[in-house]
């Protein structure tokens, strides 16, 4: 079964979008192009609102991924659960195609199986979810509001890298913030199999002004399209990567 590699945006927020372009319309481009986006909600104190939170959820809906809403010390163990949920839900998604193929017209899907066919099958999903290749380009929210969560997203990305680094697949990881010190979307961390680099990256990390959501989706899919340069296949924290790697 060729599942290729599995395409995530993460995208860590607290509050609404008000600035640029839609983040629901974005999350549902991104979905087209195999990108599936999961929105973690971060409040404080109970506090969210309900266009908030509504926004939350379409996101996740439309660009087929999944959304939580969190206390922000609660966030280091929902950072993992959305990441691994994700990437079950998408295999799920795969296998089901493939399902589909073998059984003929029928509408089959895992739900429509035997219980013990089933079992099987999700052991496969399983199974595909500690070897398949991973991509996650994580989006953080670094308006005035996320001022005092910042630190417990830094934990919760270190806490991510060492779970998703003990599977076998390989994993890359990019990350960006909005808005960005000198634009609405600025990259913080280039693909890379480490994210223990983030720890030079977030001390300088400021937080004020807009929230530009939709923007970071759009830029978060391109990215994705890019075809990474020689420049970047070898930067330093990559050159290790691949020394190890022969």
């Amino acid at each position: 079964m060729k599942t290729g590699t599995l395409k995530q945006v993460l995208l860590i927020t607290d509050g609404c979008s008000n600035q640029g372009e839609d983040p629901i319309a974005m999350a549902a481009l991104a979905k087209e192009q195999g990108i599936s986006i999961n929105v973690i909600g971060v409040m404080e104190q109970d506090v969210i609102d309900d266009q908030g939170l509504k926004e939350i959820e379409g996101i996740a809906l439309a660009g087929g991924g999944v959304s939580q809403v969190v206390y922000s010390q609660q966030l280091s163990q929902t950072v993992q659960m959305v990441t691994r949920k994700a990437m079950t839900q998408t295999l799920q998604g795969v296998v089901n195609k493939e399902l589909q193929q073998i059984l003929g017209g029928g509408a089959k899907t895992m739900e429509d199986l035997p219980p013990e066919k089933r079992g099987e099958i999700m052991e496969v999903v399983d199974e595909l979810g500690e070897t398949v290749q991973l991509e996650v380009l994580i989006l953080v929210d670094t308006s005035a509001s996320m001022t005092h969560k910042l630190p417990t997203v830094k934990e919760a990305l270190l806490d991510l890298s060492l779970s998703l680094n003990a599977r076998s697949g390989s994993n890359r990881f990019s990350v960006f913030v909005f808005p960005g010190k000198h634009k609405e979307v600025e990259k913080l961390l280039d693909w890379t199999p480490k994210l223990e680099s983030l720890t030079t990256i977030f001390s300088k990390l400021k937080t004020g002004g807009i929230t530009p959501t939709g923007p970071a989706i759009k830029e978060a899919m391109s990215y994705f399209q890019q075809k990474r340069s020689l420049r970047s296949l070898l930067s330093r924290d990559d050159e290790q990567y691949f020394e190890e790697s022969i």
